[in-house]
């Protein structure tokens, strides 16, 4: 298992759209989308929107069936089997929701590759409408965080997942997304982890507007195909490193071995 820990953004990371807007679209809802836009958080107005749908006789499969025709590049479900098959630790960071998003993942095959999904709450209620929740409840718990949506700080998420890291060994961190919200996690990168912004979006221009506040190296891609080629680039790079330092720690281990068994054999000197 490679100490490589990939942490994943979800809408226009992973798949080329945000999953909210592509729903309430392909269901014909978007005029009142817009209306209510103003008047509210955007996970809470999602969990409206789930609420006018249903109203309108849209039920959970015709979701399911607009998730599945989700636009994504074509090798981004490559770089996601390739990136686990290396033994890399895959995880998604999303201000999206559970069910998009395992829904969308299982469709295209990929949702074994990861070992956890950080994202906003998302259940079919009995009511039999899908009822989208807040990551962290800010009405009695708020996170505290000005630079993150209220609902969720995915920088205090990649905190706890380095915590976890520390006690498990791994060490490397490549995280990858496209947004605002992707901005907090990038200052949360240690020294030798890497930040993957999609150039031209969002948080790729406050990481190049804050470069000094970013201990990561900045590797920007653009598509699906560079989001490949430079993801496996730096996994196999940091693979090779790891099987030097595993090969000098080897040696140096055998050296010390070969020097305490020639000591203990040495022939006492008389005073």
């Amino acid at each position: 298992m490679a100490g490589i820990v990939v942490v994943f953004d979800f809408d226009k990371t992973i798949i080329d759209v945000d999953s909210d807007n592509w729903v309430v679209d392909q269901l014909g809802d978007t005029e009142l989308f817009n209306q209510l836009m103003p008047t509210m958080p955007w996970n809470s107005l999602m969990d409206t929107m789930m609420k006018e749908l249903h109203a309108r006789g849209k039920t959970i499969g015709d979701i399911e069936e607009v998730l599945k025709r989700v636009p994504i590049h074509e090798r981004i479900v490559p770089a996601i089997k390739s990136a686990h098959a290396l033994g890399c630790d895959l995880r998604v960071v999303s201000d999206a929701n559970v069910f998009f998003i395992e829904t969308i993942l299982r469709h295209l095959g990929i949702g074994d590759c990861f070992t956890e999904i950080n994202t906003n709450p998302g259940c079919v209620n009995e009511e039999g409408r899908l009822q989208i929740l807040p990551y962290v409840d800010f009405q009695t718990a708020p996170h505290g965080c000005n630079l993150c949506p209220p609902n969720m700080c995915k920088g205090l998420i990649v905190e706890r997942i380095q915590a976890s890291l520390a006690k498990e060994g791994k060490k490397r961190m490549v995280y990858l997304g496209d947004g605002i919200g992707d901005f907090c996690p990038s200052l949360k990168l240690r020294k030798g982890d890497l930040v993957m912004p999609r150039k031209d979006f969002p948080a790729w221009n406050l990481i190049n507007k804050n470069r000094t506040l970013v201990k990561a190296a900045v590797h920007e891609w653009t598509d699906g195909e560079e989001l490949e080629h430079i993801l496996l680039q730096l996994i196999n790079i940091i693979i090779a490193e790891e099987s030097q330092l595993v090969s000098v720690e080897c040696k140096f281990q055998t050296m010390s071995r070969a020097a305490n068994g020639a000591l203990s054999g040495a022939l006492p000197v008389p005073y």
